[in-house]
């Protein structure tokens, strides 16, 4: 074949290749969204266990199975986002408006120990335990701690994925009031309000994804995620997202915090657990992936919800050294898969080998259930 008839074919070519090479999509997962990814997060990222001095108080008031429940601790904070490749917290929140409701619990007074010395739990504003009165242990006693602690993290490894946080807002419960306890202090609309207060005062709005950056105009929030979706998982980088856990069916706290004009979570901070169907429903609840129920979070995820399911459940799983429960949340496609047991011997002590974590102790994976080929590992957390 005659020279110059070969010479255009490879000139087509050699233009032609540096075009794919350099494709921004395959470099830098321009057109991927924050909902096609993966991330495991930590199921009471605050929690301190219990000392043993406790136990015996513990395990009379919640029973033997019910106080085992409570017996793991996490790393501090900036700990799990540094060393364990974790990408999800969640905390419990207490609603103390005068301040010192849970300063003094009755778990510590029973067991002839003293009291929790950190003069944060005297001040007014939320608190961060896990069960008032007998299983008060933090890393961080202030909602506006906790947050504080993951701004500096943030701010200290810029780059980071989306890092989601999910909140439950807890309730009294009275029969602990009745033996001594602490009364508690019920949720309404001014400390939800303050709860969004606290939030922005740690973190601007350019700093999260709120219900406010999804939704469209003349659309509800469900509307907006589902026809047009989530925002890119280059633009979430940096930031975080938060999430509510508490039940949508109840509606204690849900129907409160959508009140007064707050339908589709206009203004808010929090995405709601909510039901598909409803006007606020973006972010949905899923925790057992087992059986039927992983197909149905899989079409969850497939519609456009982000969804949380867990990997485990204190401390049934590991005394079972079960993995199942653990391999369905990873194939259900739920974007925040949440585990008490994200690093290789934290179960040792009950006689087990569990640990959930990605291959290669990843911090983000690709959503193989809808990232699909445009979704570049590599790529998806670069810390700066």
């Amino acid at each position: 074949m005659p020279i110059s008839k070969v010479l255009p074919s490879y000139v087509a070519m050699a233009c032609a290749l540096p075009l794919v090479l350099a494709s921004p999509t395959a470099r830098d997962n321009d057109d991927l969204r924050m909902n096609e990814v993966q991330v495991i997060g930590t199921h009471n990222s605050y929690q301190i266990e219990t000392t043993f001095a406790e136990h015996p108080v513990l395990e009379k008031y919640a029973g033997t199975t019910g106080a085992q429940n409570l017996y793991y601790s996490h790393a501090s904070i900036s700990d799990q986002l540094t060393y364990q490749s974790i990408r999800g917290l969640e905390i419990d929140l207490w609603a103390d408006s005068a301040g010192g409701m849970y300063a003094t619990p009755l778990g510590r007074k029973l067991s002839n120990l003293p009291y929790p010395s950190d003069p944060a739990l005297l001040l007014p504003g939320t608190k961060v335990l896990h069960v008032a009165d007998f299983d008060v242990n933090s890393h961080c006693f202030t909602f506006v701690d906790c947050l504080q602690q993951v701004k500096a993290w943030s701010k200290a490894n810029r780059g980071h994925t989306l890092l989601p946080i999910m909140l439950e807002f807890k309730i009294p419960d009275l029969s602990v009031a009745a033996i001594g306890g602490a009364v508690g202090e019920q949720w309404n609309a001014t400390n939800l309000n303050a709860v969004d207060a606290k939030i922005r005062s740690v973190f601007k709005d350019s700093e999260m994804i709120t219900p406010d950056d999804v939704r469209k105009r003349g659309l509800s929030l469900e509307q907006s995620v589902l026809q047009y979706g989530w925002p890119t998982h280059k633009a979430a980088k940096s930031k975080v997202i938060f999430l509510m856990d508490n039940d949508p069916a109840t509606g204690l706290i849900r129907n409160p915090y959508r009140a007064n004009g707050h339908a589709s979570l206009e203004g808010r901070a929090i995405f709601t657990n909510s039901i598909p169907g409803e006007a606020d429903g973006a972010f949905l609840k899923r925790n057992d992936p087992k059986g039927d129920n992983l197909k149905l979070i899989q079409d969850l995820v497939k519609k456009g919800y982000f969804v949380r399911t867990r990997s485990d459940e204190p401390i049934k799983t590991v005394l079972e050294n079960s993995f199942v429960m653990r391999d369905a949340a990873f194939a259900s496609g739920a974007q925040l898969i949440s585990t008490d047991f994200p690093v290789v011997g934290m179960a040792a002590r009950y006689n087990s080998s569990f640990v959930a974590r990605f291959e290669g102790g990843a911090t983000v994976r690709c959503n193989t259930l809808i990232g699909g080929r445009k979704c570049k590992e590599d790529k998806l957390e670069e810390l700066k």
